[in-house]
């Protein structure tokens, strides 16, 4: 592998040489060998390869055009192995599934920091089939996805995630691991997809309501509903319903709690 590469900051290339290292993640996923993957940003191919070599198949994602010829080289030494140079974000996931014959698959990814969050619900929000991602993100970001009540890092995204999978981070990696070196430490979250994990009467209304809730973080959550269009009496009996004061604020809530609020006020 050139570690010599002209990295594109524009694309948040901050790749991992170590295949040692790389392995010893693999490990703890714990995937069986008939398991079905899909890479997000195939890089060099040095992660990609250590997936080829344990997995059943692998379908693997990278936008950079100008890697098309190092890891078309490299597709040739694996008969499990095959690229797509797309856009992912621009990817319908339910095509993707076809292409892998509607089987249960697992997503692994070391992502830009600055489309964490959009990949993430993407798949969380189109999948059928994803039974896991396992996702190299920025620490800050792990913290916030997996954050409890009570926490500043604690908030809307957090929320959403949580109401359809379950998040925890299972790995910190250190920022020295990569090249070139960002300037802050990452962590891996491991995401198991859960969509009828609680009864949601509409999913896309649900988020809607979620952002609304944490829309000004220093009110009330009663204050954030009200500016999002419900009217007193429906919110005070919704809140009274569930024993929960006009007081409370967004972020004391459990997932399960704005679940139960949500659809008592629908």
């Amino acid at each position: 592998m050139n570690k010599k590469f002209n990295y594109k900051k524009s694309l948040g290339q901050n790749f991992i040489y170590d295949i040692k290292f790389l392995n010893s993640l693999l490990d703890d996923f714990n995937l069986s060998s008939d398991s079905v993957v899909v890479e997000i940003g195939a890089g060099l191919g040095t992660l990609t390869s250590c997936l080829a070599s344990r997995y059943k198949r692998v379908l693997s994602f990278e936008v950079d055009k100008t890697l098309i010829e190092p890891l078309t080289t490299l597709s040739k030494n694996f008969n499990n192995l095959e690229f797509v140079f797309k856009d992912i974000l621009k990817e319908n996931v339910l095509d993707i599934e076809t292409k892998l014959n509607n089987c249960e698959y697992y997503v692994i990814a070391n992502l830009p920091y600055y489309i964490t969050s959009p990949i993430i619900f993407k798949f969380l929000h189109e999948s059928t089939q994803l039974k896991k991602m396992f996702v190299m993100v920025q620490r800050e970001v792990g913290e916030r996805f997996s954050a409890s009540p009570h926490t500043k890092e604690y908030g809307a995204s957090t929320i959403i995630l949580n109401s359809f999978a379950d998040c925890k981070i299972v790995r910190e990696v250190k920022r020295q691991v990569f090249t070139p070196m960002p300037k802050v430490d990452s962590c891996i979250l491991e995401i198991t997809i859960k969509k009828d994990k609680f009864n949601i009467l509409n999913k896309d209304d649900f988020i809607s309501f979620i952002q609304n809730s944490f829309k000004m973080k220093r009110k009330t959550l009663y204050n954030n509903l009200m500016s999002a269009g419900f009217t007193k009496e429906v919110v005070m009996t919704g809140l009274s319903t569930l024993g929960l004061d006009l007081k409370v604020r967004p972020e004391e809530l459990e997932a399960k709690d704005f679940v139960n609020l949500y659809n008592e006020l629908k």
